[in-house]
């Protein structure tokens, strides 16, 4: 989550801080429920399943290639 909320104050050319886990419900009010949450996850299933192969950026790379004048 640290380096999606990263990229994304890079894109919006705004500054990012962390916060105490005990001011996130303040903060982020009903959203603090799900960014307090580890759910790692994979796309293997997907890969094997579908015979996915992906070949586009990664997440934080498409992140920063993102055109942030639109937001």
């Amino acid at each position: 989550m640290k380096a999606i909320a990263e990229a994304h104050g890079r894109g919006l050319k705004v500054p990012v801080v962390s916060i105490k886990p005990e001011d996130a419900e303040t903060h982020f009010g009903w959203l603090a429920n799900f960014a307090k949450v580890d759910v790692p996850s994979s796309s293997v299933i997907a890969r094997q399943k579908l015979n996915w192969k992906p070949t586009g950026p990664g997440l934080i790379a498409d992140l920063d290639n993102m055109d942030y004048s639109q937001a």
